[in-house]
């Protein structure tokens, strides 16, 4: 019966006996350190030292007061107090907190606002490179103002929005579907080609990683090209717009018409491709012969 008794004292006071979960110490290791029960764990976990705690609230909240940090065995969240701050430092934290919320909305309103104008000096370079340099002021003075905030920025929308489209693609699509004889056209002269054995998977158009800023870099660039086109090849028409409207003309179809012929010669490559037998290099014959050749020589040497 004493023994029974004992048993369940040590058993309550080793129940009893507090342990920090966060650095194991008991109430022997040190006496003078103040505990706290933040949570409804129960057993060894629901005990921990208030300077354990303290610093692992620091490291959940990373500087951050206001973020929420939960008990990590039975997710309680803690009830984690502060004094009473004085009424300026609440008005000063209120401010804080009302800029940091406010900052990103600022910074997204001047990236726009950035674009926007820089897409406005776009729109009024490329109208002086369209009507000329004289005659595009004239314009743009006599114009709406309202009219150019809206119109000059939706010049590079344009240009952008008619680089993605691939006519190109839609041609040769077209030209594949209902002309069997097309091969006939852009392939190269050798009158042994045949028919293509098997017609290959169409690759994406732009699925690199460069394609973005190839649109982009392409429909910049397209009206000055345009106006050298026009310049170059329509010196003798005296509108500066007639001259960039037909050199951009001329530019798009004759690099339209180098990209389906590029595009179908790779296609009949593709077609065309063969996979071969495997076979042996000499080399590697060789070696192999010169090996066998030298294991040879080596195991008569021992047997002799």
């Amino acid at each position: 019966m004493s023994t029974t008794a004992a048993e369940v004292r040590r058993r309550h006071e080793s129940a009893e006996r507090r342990s920090c979960w966060v650095c194991f110490a008991t109430d022997e290791d040190d006496p003078t350190a103040a505990w706290v029960r933040p949570c409804r764990c129960r057993g060894t976990t629901k005990w921990v030292h208030q300077s354990c705690l303290q610093r692992w609230v620091d490291e959940k909240q990373r500087g951050n007061s206001t973020a929420k940090v939960s008990c990590p065995q039975c997710g309680t969240e803690y009830d984690i107090r502060y004094p009473q701050l004085g009424f300026t430092v609440l008005v000063l934290d209120s401010i804080d907190r009302v800029i940091n919320k406010v900052c990103p909305f600022v910074a997204g309103g001047m990236i726009i606002g950035s674009l926007y104008w820089t897409a406005v000096t776009y729109g009024a370079v490329t109208v002086m490179q369209l009507l000329g340099h004289k005659e595009g002021l004239d314009v743009m003075e006599r114009a709406d103002p309202l009219f150019l905030l809206i119109g000059l920025p939706t010049i590079p929308l344009v240009l952008i929005l008619g680089k993605m489209i691939r006519w190109e693609d839609y041609v040769l699509r077209f030209w594949r579907k209902y002309s069997p004889s097309l091969w006939k056209l852009v392939s190269s002269n050798d009158s042994k080609l045949q028919m293509p054995p098997r017609v290959p998977l169409d690759r994406p158009g732009y699925t690199d990683p460069t394609s973005a800023t190839r649109v982009l870099c392409g429909a910049m660039i397209f009206p000055t090209i345009a106006t050298i086109t026009g310049k170059l090849l329509f010196s003798s028409i005296n509108s500066n717009m007639q001259r960039t409207v037909l050199g951009g003309i001329v530019f798009v179809a004759v690099k339209g018409v180098m990209n389906i012929y590029y595009k179908q010669q790779q296609f009949n490559r593709q077609s065309y491709r063969t996979i071969g037998d495997f076979e042996e290099r000499p080399s590697t014959a060789t070696s192999t012969a010169s090996t066998n050749s030298s294991a040879a020589d080596s195991s008569s040497s021992v047997r002799e």
